[in-house]
């Protein structure tokens, strides 16, 4: 099994692409041990030293630590993701798969119902695929007077250009498809 290793713009996150699914549909955060027990590749992760958090997306699994250079830990996460994958355990312990942890309620006034369904196709083909490519994902949580709340999550989570990535990248995509848009925020998951 190959397992390639593509770096981030988040420093503290690498992303493994293990050559194979890894979940069906959606993505999945893991940011405590606790959370992990609901996946037995998470749970194999988060045991390793200086690793604060693991994402899954569809065809990869992104890595976020505190501490240790990447050159002590990225053996042993290679090491746990071929073991987890050559054994042929479920990535996730339920049979559900990748809904992840519930973002908690969107929130928008029913009148800006059409400019929500603006803002979440245009997440959904334009931003996400790219997002994705960097290890992250990012989700519409919100719209209220003219801004937009977004959950980042993954590599995106605690990166030093999702900033910029927010205010010049989304937020200018969206004011020029959608004229209500006036600012882009980043929100924490509920």
């Amino acid at each position: 099994m190959f397992i390639q290793t593509e770096v981030t713009p988040n420093p503290a996150t690498l992303k493994f692409l293990p050559g194979r699914v890894v979940v069906e549909n959606g993505t999945v955060e893991f940011r405590s041990k606790e959370d992990a027990g609901r996946s037995p590749l998470a749970t194999r992760l988060m045991a390793i030293s200086g690793v604060t958090s693991v994402f899954f997306g569809y065809d990869f699994v992104t890595v976020t630590k505190d501490g240790p250079d990447w050159q002590h830990l990225k053996p042993a996460i290679l090491a746990g993701l071929m073991e987890h994958f050559m054994s042929n355990e479920p990535v996730m312990a339920d049979a559900g798969g990748g809904e992840g942890m519930p973002d908690g309620e969107e929130f928008f006034e029913e009148s800006d119902s059409n400019t929500v369904a603006t803002i979440k196709e245009l997440l959904e083909t334009r931003v996400r695929p790219a997002v994705a490519q960097d290890g992250g994902d990012i989700t519409f949580r919100g719209y209220r007077d003219g801004t937009v709340y977004l959950n980042m999550r993954g590599a995106c989570a605690g990166c030093p250009s999702s900033t910029a990535t927010l205010k010049h990248g989304i937020q200018n995509l969206l004011r020029h498809f959608v004229p209500e848009v006036e600012a882009v925020e980043a929100v924490e998951a509920a």
